[in-house]
């Protein structure tokens, strides 16, 4: 097996760290998706389960 030259090793790992950023910076929008002015005009109530044993 033949061995990496270090400057090969930097270069892997300066496109493996910015291919992270950038995936992490294009999913950003999915993961915030709450948007606080939709949530308060919408209340959310659950419907009351009453139990008899």
């Amino acid at each position: 097996m033949p061995q990496m030259a270090p400057m090969s090793w930097l270069i892997l790992f300066i496109l493996f760290s910015f291919s992270l950023i950038l995936f992490t910076m294009l999913n950003y929008p999915l993961l915030s998706q709450s948007n606080p002015s939709e949530s308060s005009s919408i209340p959310l109530t659950s419907p009351s389960l009453n139990w008899k044993w």
